[in-house]
């Protein structure tokens, strides 16, 4: 259960067809190398079609988010997904060369990326 009502599942979790019981349903995860998680992108791949109201979210060290989220968004249209909103923000990047150098992206997301979720969370909630 988040914080405005809404349940979180890890897509290894669940199965397809709870979908069914949402008016909104949110798909995000961290960006792993230019998209969303293999994992969320295969779940997606599963379903034969979503006409449901959607959101994506991620966090994210250098990929733009139009970039970062052309994958997953695409692969929600092609399930004729209406996609009402989209949120990203910095995120801790420790892996790869990065890690080398400390990391990137470092305490984030912080206090205000929070206060931007919430605020995105809560317009995303009265569209459902």
């Amino acid at each position: 259960m988040s914080t405005w009502g809404g349940d979180v599942f890890r897509v290894d979790d669940i199965d397809v067809s709870i979908l069914l019981d949402y008016d909104i349903i949110g798909f995000g995860s961290g960006i792993y190398f230019g998209k969303h998680h293999k994992s969320l992108l295969e779940f997606i791949d599963d379903i034969e079609k979503l006409e449901k109201k959607t959101f994506i979210f991620s966090t994210r060290s250098i990929t733009p988010p139009r970039i970062a989220h052309r994958t997953l968004r695409k692969k929600l249209m092609d399930k004729e997904a209406s996609i009402v909103g989209e949120f990203s923000c910095k995120g801790e990047n420790e892996a790869g060369p990065f890690k080398l150098v400390g990391g990137i992206c470092r305490g984030r997301p912080n206090e205000e990326d929070i206060e931007r979720a919430i605020s995105f969370a809560e317009t995303t909630k009265k569209l459902a």
